[in-house]
């Protein structure tokens, strides 16, 4: 396995080529700080993307949804699977100029293309259910009643490998025009953060339970 991806067509990028990367742990730093990826699809011949919750397991991806839901029925459907993209991207923060039209922001993104499989082995789905558990809080997995057979009947998953995929990044300070240097409006950068507030337990919640120290120690 290499340190990086090898860039193909579609993972190119036709503007801002500069800023695309294919450092492996880069990517996969992009993607175990997402919550949400978007997966899109074509249905009926028109495009569908859909925000679902994702895990990552070394160079695949697990796409979490009902039994019932579009892309997990069309994956079934036929043993080709389902070409999918899927894409998550950070906002890091917004870049102010002195003109409107060199506004941006700092982001990081990574697009993934490829065909997606509906995970049928048993024991893959179980420990795919726990990477997604453990994707939104590290070690939940661990900390929670692991789902029954009805619940596991109930759910399904697309596993997704990582093979086309890029990153794309922006940052650093505004981009602006030497004739507009002197004009008396504020340029610079706004940055954003996201982090954890006070944990709310839930009605009826025994108050000798305190919340879990990877709840609190953030």
């Amino acid at each position: 396995m290499t340190d990086t991806y090898k860039p193909a067509d579609r993972t190119v990028p036709t503007r801002y080529r500069e800023r695309a990367v294919y450092d492996r742990e880069l990517v996969h730093s992009i993607l175990d700080e997402a919550y949400v990826c978007h997966l899109g699809f074509i249905r009926d011949g028109a495009p569908v993307v859909l925000p679902t919750l994702f895990g990552r397991v070394d160079d695949r991806l697990y796409v979490h949804g009902s039994t019932g839901s579009r892309p997990l029925r069309m994956a079934g459907e036929v043993d080709t699977g389902l070409l999918v993209c899927l894409t998550v991207t950070h906002v890091d923060g917004l870049v102010l100029t002195r003109s409107a039209f060199h506004h941006s922001i700092n982001y990081r993104s990574v697009v993934v293309h490829g065909t997606a499989h509906q995970v049928t082995d048993p024991e893959e789905k179980r420990s795919a259910l726990d990477a997604l558990v453990d994707h939104v809080i590290p070690g939940r997995s661990r900390d929670s009643r692991p789902p029954n057979n009805k619940e596991l009947a109930a759910t399904a998953l697309l596993r997704l490998d990582l093979m086309d995929v890029s990153a794309k990044l922006r940052t650093g300070d505004p981009i602006e025009e030497p004739e507009d240097m002197t004009l008396p409006y504020w340029s610079g950068v706004l940055p954003l953060r996201t982090g954890y507030d006070t944990p709310i337990p839930a009605p009826g919640l025994d108050a000798s339970i305190p919340p879990p120290e990877y709840l609190t120690a953030r």
